[in-house]
């Protein structure tokens, strides 16, 4: 766990400057060089430093804060999906009685932004904090963790490491991909195609494992040419498909699409391409977008109870907070499967 052994005094004798230079970068004052401002902090983390702000702090009150912190170098602005599980996890945290303050990280290797992000944990600004977007290995959390503070992680499965303030929240995925492909086995397709997700994060080498486990259950041969890289966004899947219809030498008569940003482009390089959904190709989803049931066709898909999880998430997060213990939490999300237009049988 954390220790707060080191005073203010001694970390400016350390790092060679005065005791209201250290204050003032703790208090993230403008007037400080950035040379001094990185020696202080520095010292600040290789110590653990964790600066006493207020008599709140001092007599073991808590912020009643979380951080909640997306990784993602795209902007979300327009993003849906990302939007309600941000939205989703603030009121819920709200309901509890807890602020969360947010911020957006471009890039996991600027090591300026990950200071910013560490002296928010250490100058105990924060109870706890969310990560949204990460990789499945991200050393940032790791860190955090390790080091005895709370983190939430959506989306992330990493063998044997069940700390008590390691709090993860996953998608159902074995149990979406299964009811998908069950679904197009039901209309009689033997030849299903799979874009897959990003593979640095969790959900992305799931659900293709997921994917393969499915066809097997039916006999279904799995072609290696019909399994379409891509990562989670939509102009990804748009990329790689109208790629993908250039060398391709046979068609599948179903693509199963990791999410459904990813089916929104598949679906425009295969209509750009000459290609009608269903008629020609049937065309599955993930995660139930908001959007899913507007286009032309509405998207079959896998519904995700996002407001379940972020719900399940907060009030764990919390919980560790408030009554640490030596339990390590695990949630799995429930999934349902949404027949809308996007398939046909065969």
């Amino acid at each position: 766990m954390r220790k707060n052994e080191i005073n203010s005094i001694e970390i400016a004798r350390i790092a060679g400057v005065s005791r209201s230079t250290v204050s003032r970068v703790i208090n993230n004052y403008p007037n400080v060089p950035q040379a001094t401002r990185d020696k202080v902090m520095q010292v600040i983390e290789q110590y653990k430093y964790s600066p006493n702000f207020s008599a709140r702090i001092m007599s073991g009150m808590k912020t009643r804060t979380i951080g909640l912190f997306l990784i993602s170098p795209e902007e979300v602005f327009h993003d849906s999906l990302t939007n309600s599980l941000i939205t989703g996890f603030i009121e819920s945290a709200s309901n509890k009685g807890y602020y969360v303050l947010t911020h957006i990280i471009r890039n996991t290797r600027d090591s300026q932004v990950l200071r910013k992000v560490k002296e928010t944990f250490y100058q105990q600004r924060i109870d706890g904090g969310v990560f949204i977007g990460a990789a499945n290995h991200e050393p940032l959390i790791e860190e955090l963790i390790a080091e005895g503070y709370v983190v939430g992680i959506i989306d992330q499965h990493i063998e044997g490491r069940n700390e008590p303030n390691r709090v993860i929240c996953n998608f159902g995925n074995d149990q979406g991909m299964k009811q998908g492909v069950d679904y197009l086995a039901s209309l009689n397709h033997r030849r299903i195609g799979f874009i897959a997700g990003d593979p640095l994060r969790c959900s992305g080498p799931e659900r293709l494992e997921g994917f393969k486990a499915a066809m097997r259950s039916h006999g279904l041969a799995v072609n290696p040419e019909w399994i379409i890289p891509a990562d989670f966004s939509e102009k990804s899947g748009y990329n790689s498909v109208k790629q993908w219809l250039g060398h391709v030498k046979e068609l599948p008569t179903a693509i199963f699409a990791c999410n459904d940003s990813v089916a929104f482009g598949a679906l425009a390089a295969l209509q750009e391409a000459g290609l009608s959904v269903p008629e020609d190709i049937s065309l599955m989803g993930f995660d139930d977008h908001l959007l899913s049931s507007r286009i032309q066709p509405a998207l079959t898909s896998i519904h995700v109870d996002f407001a379940e999880m972020v719900d399940t998430l907060a009030s764990r997060l919390i919980k560790t907070i408030e009554e640490p213990d030596k339990e390590f939490k695990k949630y799995v999300g429930t999934t349902e499967l949404v027949i809308r237009e996007s398939c046909r049988a065969i």
